[in-house]
């Protein structure tokens, strides 16, 4: 019987909720085939089968949570999987007879083993290296504790496992079991801080992505000194560039011209100039990053996702819109992998999608800057001659760490976004 174990599943992902079973007890396996979905903090993954043969148990149900190591299921190599669990029983019943007598052998074997215990290598060299040496005293004790004597190494210097040995392994046993069983109490204790109503209230488990989300979002208020600043940006000059080459642009590159790329153009032309908004915090050292990976927040059913532009300096107009379609799209269909959402120097979240006028973005950590862009409103201003006109307006706001970021770099930086955006020529010179 061979056990099927959670694998190592990513980068700093050590645990994942049973979303969905895709296979049944008695089902025959194939080694490699996919047996369970789970559900991690970022993705979806699947778990194959390390053997072929029939699945004889699920060790865990859907809505459970497993840790990387844990055991999962039961698979029988011989393919009889099934046909044994059926006659299981029957054989236990069979067997119940001769345990009385194994009783009373096992007391008469207690009482000699302790003049018969091998003590000398070699009392023990006829003995089979596979197999390892304990007293039928020790063997019954390992067979009470439930404890594999293969798995225990003994301190006797000629290899003898005593009954102190299989004590100390079950203590250890016990101290793991003690841990796990820890860690579902202080779950327990989280889920039973309810509060009861009077009127009726329909409650819903937070999904293992919300969950998580919920987590990063404290430990990133915990963690930083997150501070944000803000500004305005008038969005005349690109609103007519799009108008005016929009359609160009479709007809040559099959994709819709937005103002995410601009945007981007922007903030990277501006991290170039203040490279502490494009680093991160690793101990006592400050990490200045060489390369210009743009994460991308999108709103999915399951919750916000970050999936990352790489190498975005590197791509036109037309590459970065290409890209943002083609991430927002995997993450809406539930397709994004773990090296999609890897990874990011600076990250853009896009509020005016949904209508906000102005927000706090928190940070991506350890990443130590985010721009928030919002809606596109007309309101009044007050031109370099005195004169008021209408214009399309959008606040702006960049939080940053303020442990390595000063405010002056955060305002300049934001500044300079601003008249990037504003200026096409200069985003398309310095972007």
């Amino acid at each position: 019987m061979k056990e099927i174990i959670v694998p190592e599943l990513a980068e700093s992902i050590t645990e994942g909720t049973v979303a969905e079973w895709l296979v049944s007890e008695g089902d025959q396996v194939g080694k490699g085939d996919p047996i369970v979905e789970l559900e991690t903090d970022k993705v979806n993954v699947e778990v194959n089968s390390d053997y072929a043969g029939v699945i004889t148990e699920l060790l865990v149900g859907e809505g459970e949570d497993v840790e990387v190591g844990d055991s999962i299921a039961k698979v029988d190599e011989s393919g009889e999987g099934a046909a044994s669990s059926d006659s299981g029983s029957d054989k236990e019943e069979k067997s119940e007879e001769p345990a009385k007598d194994e009783n009373k052998e096992d007391k008469k074997e207690e009482k000699e083993s302790d003049e018969k215990q091998p003590t000398t290598k070699e009392e023990t060299a006829d003995h089979d290296p596979d197999q390892p040496v304990a007293s039928p005293a020790t063997r019954k004790r390992a067979r009470e504790l439930g404890i594999d004597l293969s798995e225990i190494k003994p301190k006797d210097p000629v290899g003898r496992i005593s009954k102190e040995d299989v004590e100390a392994a079950a203590k250890s046993k016990a101290d793991d079991g003690k841990k796990k069983d820890s860690k579902k109490e202080s779950k327990k204790d989280q889920s039973a801080e309810k509060t009861e109503f009077d009127k009726p209230v329909e409650r819903e488990k937070m999904s293992r992505r919300r969950q998580t989300i919920a987590k990063r979002l404290v430990e990133a208020q915990e963690q930083s000194a997150m501070l944000t600043t803000f500004n305005e940006v008038d969005m005349t000059n690109i609103m007519n560039v799009r108008s005016d080459r929009k359609d160009d642009f479709e007809k040559k590159h099959g994709i819709k011209l937005g103002f995410m790329s601009f945007f981007t153009k922007a903030v990277i032309g501006a991290l170039k100039e203040f490279p502490l908004l494009n680093a991160e915090i690793q101990g006592d050292e400050i990490v200045k990053k060489q390369f210009y990976d743009i994460g991308m927040a999108v709103s999915t059913e399951e919750g916000l996702v970050v999936p990352v532009v790489r190498d975005a300096d590197r791509l036109s107009f037309a590459g970065i819109e290409g890209e943002i379609m083609d991430v927002a799209k995997k993450a809406r269909d539930g397709q994004l992998s773990m090296k999609d959402l890897q990874g990011g120097s600076f990250t853009i979240t896009n509020g005016g999608i949904f209508g906000s006028l102005l927000s706090t973005p928190i940070l991506n950590t350890p990443q130590v800057g985010i721009l928030g862009m919002h809606k596109i409103e007309k309101r009044p201003k007050v031109m370099p001659d005195d004169s008021i006109e209408v214009r399309p307006m959008m606040y702006l706001a960049l939080s940053y760490d303020h442990r390595i970021v000063d405010g002056r770099e955060a305002v300049q930086f934001l500044n300079r976004v601003k008249e990037m955006v504003e200026d096409p020529y200069d985003l398309l010179l310095e972007g």
